[in-house]
């Protein structure tokens, strides 16, 4: 498992990206067709940062600017089956989500009211019969 990126809600999308883009030198590049508006600035390929519009009022939740949400990526099958049965074991509550047009699967476990940690891999590491 490695941190996989850091999601940044803010109603400042375009000045943020800039900063990200201009001063730090990350590289805006495809984002799945989600339905709030935002960026993904990527490092040396990948995502690392997820730019999310927080101006959206029918979006309860997603209002205040914030750092949003850290996510770990865990790249097989038996890494995030053992992550799902630890969940189950401890009595964790947890959401799963596809993400549009990418073929990777998102968990999400609340820890705390504005506390998130994601968790993300392949469809295919993912049986569909544990959620």
């Amino acid at each position: 498992m490695h941190l996989d990126h850091a999601t940044i809600v803010t109603p400042d999308l375009d000045p943020t990206r800039r900063f990200f883009v201009d001063v730090v030198g990350l590289t805006e590049k495809a984002r799945p067709p989600f339905g709030v508006g935002g960026y993904w600035l990527y490092d040396d390929g990948r995502p690392v940062i997820h730019l999310v519009d927080s101006t959206l009022p029918h979006h309860s939740g997603r209002t205040s600017p914030r750092i949003d949400h850290i996510a770990f990526r865990l790249d097989g099958d038996d890494e995030w089956q053992a992550l799902v049965a630890r969940l189950e074991a401890a009595g964790v509550a947890y959401q799963t989500a596809d993400v549009p047009l990418s073929g990777e699967v998102q968990l999400f476990v609340a820890l705390a009211p504005g506390v998130v940690i994601e968790f993300v891999t392949a469809a295919r590491n993912v049986r569909r019969a544990s959620f």
